[in-house]
C-alpha cells in the first residue's frame, strides 16, 4: 500500500552503509591467457584497490591480501597500476605498483605457499617515493616499461617525469643506476609507450605546462635500437591545439591514435605515405579526457577490427572496420563504458554500467555479436523498485545555450507525497571541470531519492562528451559558465513546476566543490549547499597548493595569473564569504594534496562569526576522493541531515546538524 508522506521524510532501504559499501568500480582490466584480471574498490578494507583474477571456469578470486593495495600516485590521480605476462609455463608473472610505498613489485601468484611480491624498484624519500604508472612488461627483453615520476625537491612542481625501464629480476630495488630511461626528457609529461608488433618502433604521448591534455598533446615515434634504447624521436601527431588521449598499433603494424582535431575525438589510422586517416569520422566522441595515464577507449584485435568506445559521453561498445568505416554496436542496457579495454583472441573485455545496474565487466564475443556479464556481476541490495529513473534533459541557459543534465526526481515504491507539495532538489557539479557525470546507477543518488529528495545532475559548459566547441565554453570562464548552467536547471525545474524553489541545493566534490562553493556565493537560488574537497582560493591554489598536474590548469580556466590577477580575487569563493549567507557543510580529507586542506581552513576562518550556519567535517586519511567506508557514511549522513534541518523535514535515522555560526 503506498503511503502519503512529505518529500525528505520517506524511509528507505538504501542506508549510507549501503550506499558505501558499494561505491567504486572494476578498473584497469587485462587479460592473461584465458584469465581476466582488474582491480576492484574495497571500501571497507580501508579502502584499498584489489587485484582480481576471473579464472576460466568463471570462479573469481582475490589475488593479494590486504594490505596490499594497487594503485599508483603519478599525477596524483594515477592511471594503469599493473601489467602481467604468461611465463613458459603458463604461470602468470605481475607488476604492480603498491600505493603506500609506490615501488613497482613483481609477483607470482601460481608460485606456492608463501609466494610474497618482491620489490623492483627503491625507495626514494623525497615526494613519497619513485612513482610508476602504465606498465608494460617485456619478458623477452628481461623488463618492464613505465612512466617514471620522480621528485627532485620538495615542493609539489620539483618533478620530473619519462618513460624508463626497469629489470625485472630485482636488481634495481636496490640500485637506481640500474633502471635505464628511455625517452630524452622533452615533455613535462608522458605516457602510454607502446611497442610496435615487430619490436622496432614504439609510440608515447608527451604534453607540457601549461596545456593540459584535453588541451594540446603530441605523439612521439621512435626507432627502438638494438640495446633497447629510443633513438630518431620525432612527432608524428597532435600539437599544442590538438588533443590525443590514445595511441596503439594494428596487427600489422600501422600506428591508430584518437585526435580531436575536428572538434570530436575520432579515431586515425596513418597510412603508408604517413597521413593519418580518419576511420569512422562522426561529430561525437571516441575518446575522452586523460586524467589518468594508460586509458583505452580503443583496442585492436587480431583479426584486423577495432572495439571502441564511443558516444555522446562514452555510452556503447562498437566493433569497427578499419577498412569499411563501418561500426556495429553492442547490444544491451549499459550506457557507459569505462576506458579500459582488453582483448583476447575475438573477444573484448570492459566495464560497463546502466541506469539500473553497477560497474561490471561484460565481455562481447565479436564472432556471434553476445555481450554477457563474467565478473564482478552487479547485484540488486535492495529491491530495485527503489532506484531512481532517470531522465535525459537538454535546458536552455543563458544566451540560449544548451545544458545537458541528467534529471531524477524522487521515487520510491512506498509513498508518495500529498498533491499539492513539490519536492526539494540538490543539484549535483561534478567534478573535473573537465569531465563528465554518466548515466549509471549511483546509490548514493538513490539514497536522495527513495527519500522524497530530487537529484539533477549537470554536465555543464565545460563537461566532455559533446565535442570541443562545448568544452571550451569553459575556458576563462571558470566560475561563470558552471555557475550559471547549474542556477539554470535549478530554475528551470523550479519554473516548470518540478522543484520547490524554496528548497533547492548544491552539491560538488573536487571542482564541483568550487562550482558550489562560487554558486552559494554569486547566486541566491540555493537555501544550502555540501561542499566536498574544494578549489576555494584560486591565487593561492595557482601559486603553490596543488600538485604539478594541475598546477597551471588555471591558465585556461581562469586566464594567466600574471595577467589577470584581479580575475582570480573576482571568482574566489574566499574573497566572497559576505556573500554567502545560506548553510553549508564543508568535507575535507586531511591529506589531500589536490585541494589541500588548507583553503578550506582559511575560508572557514573568515567565515566565522558571521552568523551563516555550517559545519565542518575533516577525515585522516582520505585523500583526495574518499575511499573508505565509514568516511562516506558519515559524509551521506551529514549532507542529509543538512537537507533536514534546512528544509524542514524530519529524519530519525540522522543526528541533527550542530552548525557552527
Amino acid at each position: 500500500m503506498v503511503t502519503t508522506a512529505a518529500y525528505g521524510s520517506w524511509p528507505s532501504p538504501i542506508g549510507a552503509a549501503l550506499a558505501a559499501a558499494h561505491d567504486g568500480r572494476p578498473d584497469h582490466v587485462g587479460v592473461l591467457g584465458d584469465e581476466v584480471w582488474w582491480t576492484a574498490p574495497r571500501p571497507t578494507e580501508g579502502g584499498r584497490r584489489a587485484l582480481v583474477r576471473r579464472r576460466p571456469d568463471g570462479t573469481e578470486q582475490t589475488v593479494l591480501p590486504a594490505p596490499w593495495n594497487v594503485r599508483t600516485r603519478v599525477i596524483e590521480y594515477g592511471g594503469q597500476p599493473w601489467a602481467g605476462t604468461l611465463r613458459p609455463d603458463g604461470s602468470p608473472l605481475l607488476v604492480f605498483s603498491h600505493f603506500p610505498d609506490q615501488r613497482l613489485y613483481a609477483y607470482e601468484p601460481d608460485a606456492g605457499p608463501g609466494a610474497e611480491p618482491r620489490p623492483l624498484t627503491p625507495l626514494s624519500a623525497t615526494g613519497g617515493g619513485l612513482r610508476w604508472a602504465d606498465p608494460v612488461v617485456h619478458a623477452d627483453r628481461g623488463e618492464v616499461w613505465c612512466v617514471l615520476e620522480e621528485f627532485t625537491g620538495p615542493a609539489p612542481t620539483d618533478v620530473r617525469r619519462v618513460i624508463a625501464a626497469v629489470p625485472l629480476d630485482g636488481s634495481a630495488a636496490g640500485d637506481r643506476g640500474r633502471i635505464r630511461e628511455l625517452s630524452d626528457g622533452r615533455h613535462r609529461f608522458v605516457t602510454s609507450p607502446r611497442l610496435s608488433p615487430d619490436g622496432r618502433q614504439v609510440a608515447w604521448i608527451g604534453w607540457d605546462h601549461p596545456r593540459m591534455p584535453w588541451d594540446g598533446t603530441e605523439v612521439q615515434l621512435a626507432r627502438v635500437a638494438e640495446d633497447g634504447t629510443f633513438q630518431e624521436a620525432r612527432t608524428v601527431a597532435g600539437g599544442p591545439e590538438e588533443s590525443v588521449p590514445q595511441v596503439g598499433w594494428t596487427a600489422d603494424g600501422r600506428l591508430l591514435h584518437l585526435s580531436d582535431r575536428t572538434g570530436w575525438w575520432n579515431l586515425y589510422r596513418t597510412g603508408e605515405d604517413g597521413v593519418p586517416v580518419a576511420l569512422c569520422p562522426r561529430p561525437e566522441e571516441f575518446g575522452g579526457p586523460l586524467w589518468t595515464l594508460g586509458q583505452s577507449w580503443f583496442a585492436p584485435l587480431e583479426n584486423g577490427l577495432i572495439a571502441v568506445v564511443h558516444g555522446k559521453g562514452a555510452t556503447t561498445l562498437g566493433i569497427l572496420d578499419p577498412d569499411s568505416g563501418e561500426l556495429v554496436d553492442t547490444a544491451g542496457p549499459w550506457t557507459a563504458w569505462s576506458a579500459t579495454l582488453a582483448v583476447h583472441g575475438t573477444r573484448v573485455v570492459g566495464v560497463a554500467a546502466g541506469p539500473r545496474s553497477g560497474a561490471e565487466l561484460v565481455e562481447l564475443d565479436t564472432r556471434t555479436g553476445r555481450a554477457r556479464v563474467i565478473g564482478a556481476p552487479h547485484t540488486d541490495p535492495v529491491d530495485p523498485a527503489y532506484y531512481p529513473e532517470p531522465l535525459i534533459r537538454t535546458f536552455t541557459g543563458p544566451d540560449g545555450r544548451d545544458i545537458h543534465a541528467h534529471v531524477y526526481p524522487p521515487h520510491s515504491p512506498d509513498l508518495t507525497a500529498p498533491g499539492a507539495e513539490l519536492p526539494p532538489y540538490v543539484v549535483w557539479a561534478h567534478g573535473g571541470p573537465t569531465g563528465h557525470a554518466p548515466l549509471v546507477l549511483d546509490l548514493e543518488i538513490a539514497y536522495f531519492t527513495s527519500r522524497g529528495i530530487g537529484v539533477a545532475e549537470v554536465n555543464y559548459g565545460g563537461s566532455t562528451g559533446y565535442g570541443r566547441e562545448y568544452r571550451d565554453r569553459l575556458r576563462e570562464q571558470w566560475g561563470v559558465v558552471d555557475v550559471e548552467d547549474c542556477a539554470a536547471v535549478a530554475r528551470a525545474l523550479a519554473d516548470e513546476g518540478t522543484a520547490d524553489p524554496d528548497r533547492l541545493a548544491i552539491r560538488g566534490g573536487s571542482a564541483g566543490g568550487w562550482t558550489t562553493a562560487a554558486s552559494l556565493a554569486l547566486s541566491d537560488v540555493y537555501a544550502c549547499g555540501t561542499i566536498i574537497y574544494p578549489v576555494l582560493d584560486l591565487t593561492g591554489w595557482a601559486a603553490d597548493e596543488t600538485h604539478d598536474f594541475e598546477s597551471q590548469y588555471l591558465h585556461s580556466l581562469i586566464g594567466p595569473l600574471d595577467e589577470v590577477p584581479a580575475r582570480y580575487r573576482e571568482r574566489s569563493p574566499l574573497e566572497h564569504v559576505e556573500r554567502i549567507t545560506a548553510p553549508f557543510l564543508l568535507l575535507q580529507g586531511l591529506d589531500d594534496v589536490i585541494c589541500p586542506p588548507a583553503q578550506a581552513e582559511r575560508f572557514l576562518g573568515r567565515m566565522a562569526g558571521r552568523g551563516v550556519p555550517h559545519a565542518y567535517l575533516s577525515f585522516e586519511g582520505e585523500g583526495h576522493g574518499f575511499r573508505r567506508a565509514d568516511t562516506m557514511i558519515r559524509a551521506l549522513e551529514a549532507e542529509l541531515a543538512l537537507y533536514a534541518g534546512t528544509f524542514g523535514f524530519d529524519r530519525t535515522d540522522v543526528t541533527p546538524m550542530e552548525f557552527r555560526k
